[in-house]
């Protein structure tokens, strides 16, 4: 997968978790290249990709990992939860299975990742729609009481796919800014542009409580 090198202010480490074969390759290969991919095999592990958005007129690198789904990979996969700020939970809308494993794959998100981790429940494969097995009312309810953002999507038609992406960066950088979201926290998640970030807290050189924090994130970095 792509790795983007555009100038960013902020770094969100995201995931995109879900059962096998719900489409979560193709959603981050549609959302990196603009394109469909038919051919997509069951990932090993997790693959990686990166993009850089603009979101509140400030530009977000989001370093995407896709996790396998597959139940041999789970021990292997959970070691990419940690210090992730945001997600993607996928499920197939023509898979009741998969919408059943959703329960869980929430509980591993947010007992292994941030805290404050912001997760999007992504409804896939919206073009099958006359295949429909799980109900777009049925989901909204889950995501409503689970405190989660919803959308129903597909990978194939490009519906809703940057708008996933796009919507949970935008509640992960409202939280940063009403300061629900500590971004200097170890493993949150999130980390400065060091050049963005001194502009940003750092613009007379003499201020020494700007680079503390300044240093503080970047320490943090290392740790995303």
């Amino acid at each position: 997968m792509s790795e983007s090198t555009e100038a960013y202010e902020y770094l969100f480490k995201f995931l995109i978790i879900g059962s096998a074969s719900t489409g979560k390759s193709c959603i981050l290969h549609q959302f990196l290249e603009n394109k469909f991919k038919e051919d997509i095999t069951h990932t090993i592990g997790a693959e990686f990709g990166s993009k850089v958005i603009n979101v509140n007129q400030k530009n977000v690198k989001l370093q995407i990992w896709d996790t396998a789904g597959q139940e041999r990979f789970r021990s292997v996969t959970r070691s990419y939860y940690r210090g992730a700020s945001g997600a993607l939970l996928v499920y197939d809308i023509a898979n009741r299975e998969s919408y059943n494993a959703v329960a869980n794959w929430l509980s591993d998100a947010r007992s292994l990742a941030s805290p404050n981790i912001v997760i999007i429940l992504c409804g896939n494969k919206k073009d099958l729609d006359e295949q429909r097995q799980v109900t777009f009312d049925e989901a909204s309810r889950f995501a409503e009481g689970n405190d989660l953002m919803f959308l129903e999507t597909s990978a194939k038609t490009n519906e809703n796919i940057t708008e996933s992406f796009l919507n949970c960066a935008q509640k992960i950088l409202n939280k940063i800014e009403s300061g629900s979201i500590d971004p200097y926290r170890m493993y949150s998640g999130i980390q400065f542009n060091r050049s963005q970030a001194a502009n940003r807290y750092n613009p007379n050189a003499n201020d020494s409580s700007a680079n503390e924090r300044l240093q503080k994130s970047t320490n943090n970095c290392a740790s995303c």
